[in-house]
């Protein structure tokens, strides 16, 4: 049952983040995906995987997508 809740969070999240007009907005719902997805698999008994997830889909993405998104807006004046 928790396999299920899971894999709804990572898939709502996730078209959350596309349809997202703020663009930090839609790094933090990667993150949320990400998190998600690295908390399932742990539950489905891949430690080794799940600790990548967690570091590159919960924390490095949604860093990198933010850092891009504040370096790249323009300023008024």
């Amino acid at each position: 049952m928790l396999e299920i809740v899971l894999c709804i969070i990572v898939i709502l999240s996730a078209i959350l983040a596309l349809i997202q007009k703020d663009l930090l907005k839609a790094a933090i719902l990667t993150g949320f995906s990400g998190g998600a997805l690295a908390v399932l698999f742990q539950i489905l008994l891949a430690p080794d995987v799940a600790l990548t997830q967690a570091i590159v889909g919960a924390a490095i993405v949604p860093v990198f997508i933010a850092l891009a998104v504040k370096k790249t807006q323009r300023s008024d004046g």
